[in-house]
């Protein structure tokens, strides 16, 4: 399940971000009994440089990311860290 997770967040990022490097981390392991855990949801980590972020403060940066995950945000990712940075 945590690959299909790692893939999922993978190729929507792709697809929408078009990113020069793009690393998806899963850190459930780590919250194992924390309550997004119960709930079956994961922990991830994201470390991503795409041309889109050019300009664009951290806050755009990480709304751009939370959209184009959309409803994995709300059915599959419980936390995400973010590291946006441009090319």
């Amino acid at each position: 399940m945590s690959e299909n997770r790692v893939e999922a967040i993978r190729t929507r990022l792709s697809e929408a971000l078009e990113p020069a490097a793009l690393e998806v981390i899963d850190e459930s392991h780590m919250h194992i009994g924390h309550a997004g855990a119960r709930d079956g949801k994961g922990h991830f980590r994201v470390k991503i440089t795409s041309d889109r972020f050019l300009g664009l403060p951290l806050l755009q940066r990480h709304r751009l990311i939370y959209e184009a995950l959309g409803d994995l945000m709300e059915t599959e990712i419980h936390a995400l860290g973010i590291e946006a940075e441009t090319v």
